[in-house]
Order: structure tokens, then sequence, then C-alpha cells
């Protein structure tokens, strides 16, 4: 069946457009419907709508109407390929503004999740929150953070909350047994030692990469990570877990 052309209304319905901005459209001649009915009222022929399209997806683009009038002036033509291109050109675009997006959305719901740990919401403590998701971003590459997005997925909010708040108690009883001097190889601290290479294994993944990174940025951040995150800390206490570790099932 032949294209009849499009009156203005049901053409700002199907495009998402709306009928006062298809007539600035073509009263600017940007949009201009090339067809009539018998009582001369104006209708958009299939040429006219390619068009609009190339025009939408232009203005996606960040493109003024000046500089999308001159852009199609100068390729002359708004035929199968030409929006093809244009297609692929937003569809580019689309998918860098969706990794931001996605990567917003996580570090806004790390941020949640570390300010329900945390207990608190006011400004001060969003910067330094925001500042520890930097420093995360610091110490670790961007195939380890891809990893770690991953590895948050596939454990689900669920696991990861109940390690979250499983964290400060194990940090507290471990720096407890060190204050204490109790011996790394007391069943008691190696009871510690092996939840605490247990969660370390939860959140990396068993990835000796990611475990070697975590161990760095903490290492070099650990009183700033603990204070953010409200848990005890004692840089003495790595070295005591390790040499507790090291006697697990001896």
């Amino acid at each position: 069946m032949p294209f009849v052309g499009m009156k203005v209304g049901s053409l700002s319905k199907r495009a998402g457009v709306t009928v006062r901005t298809l007539h600035h459209y073509d009263r600017i001649g940007l949009v201009v419907p090339s067809m009539r009915t018998g009582a001369g009222h104006r209708l958009y022929g299939e040429r006219d709508i390619r068009r609009l399209a190339a025009v939408v997806m232009l203005r996606g683009m960040g493109m003024s109407l000046d500089e999308i009038k001159t852009a199609l002036a100068a390729r002359g033509r708004t035929d199968a390929a030409g929006l093809r291109e244009l297609m692929a050109r937003r569809a580019a675009m689309l998918k860098v503004e969706i990794d931001r997006a996605r990567e917003m959305q996580e570090r806004l719901e790390g941020l949640m999740r570390l300010m329900k740990s945390a207990g608190k919401v006011s400004a001060e403590d969003c910067l330094e929150l925001l500042e520890m998701m930097s420093m995360m971003e610091n110490y670790y590459t961007p195939e380890q953070l891809e990893q770690l997005k991953q590895r948050r997925e596939t454990l689900g909010p669920e696991v990861i909350g109940s390690a979250e708040k499983e964290w400060p108690e194990l940090m507290a009883k471990m720096k407890q047994e060190l204050d204490a001097g109790t011996d790394p190889t007391h069943p008691r601290v190696q009871a510690l030692a092996r939840r605490w290479k247990e969660l370390v294994e939860m959140f990396t993944g068993g990835d000796p990469g990611i475990a070697k990174s975590l161990g760095k940025l903490w290492k070099d951040k650990g009183n700033e990570m603990a204070g953010k995150m409200n848990m005890p800390w004692d840089p003495k206490m790595f070295e005591y877990v390790r040499k507790a570790q090291e006697h697990m099932g001896k």
C-alpha cells in the first residue's frame, strides 16, 4: 500500500514530537511538509519523515537547530544510507551515556550502602564517602572494577549487605585479640582468621590480582577506610592476620 502522507497531529503522536515543535520546524524550513490533501491541509511525505528522524537524532547528539540545518544541507540527503549512518553515531553515543549512567548508578548504590553502614547522611559524610569511592578507583584497574561489579551482581544485595555488616564485628574481635596479645595460633584467632579469609575471597572471587589491590588499598589507606566505615583499625592487624592464616590447617 503506497504511503499517502501524515497530518501533523498523527505524526506528532507517532514520532513523539509536539505539534508546536513540528510547526516550528516548518516555519524555519528545517522539516517542511511536502504534500497536501485535497482540502489543502499539509501532509508529511516519506522524505519529510526521514528528514525529521535525522533532525531528532542530531538533536539527541547535542546539535543546535542551526547546526542541524547546515549539516543536512551539506549532506544533501536523508536516504536510508544516511539514516543508518546517523543511527550508528547515535547508538555509539547512547552506549557511552548508558555506560556512564551505569557507573553513576553503581557509585550511588555503593554510597547508599556505605551510608547505611555508617548511619550518617551529612554533606561532609557524603564527601568523605565519595573520596573513598575515588580511592577504590585509584587502586583497582578498570578490569578489576568490572570483575568486582560482576561479583556483586552474582552475590546479590542480601549477601553483600550481610558481609558489610559482619566486617566491623570481625575486625573488632580480631583487634581485641591483637590488643590482648593472643598468639596467632590460638584456636580463637584461627577461627577469626579463617572467616577473614572467607570474606576476602567472597569479595575478590579468589582473584589474586584483586586481592593484591585490596591489600595495598588497606595498607596505604587503612586508617581512612576504617574511619569512614566505622571499623576498628590497627596497622598491625594485617600482619597479625597473615601470621594466623599461615598456621591455618597446621
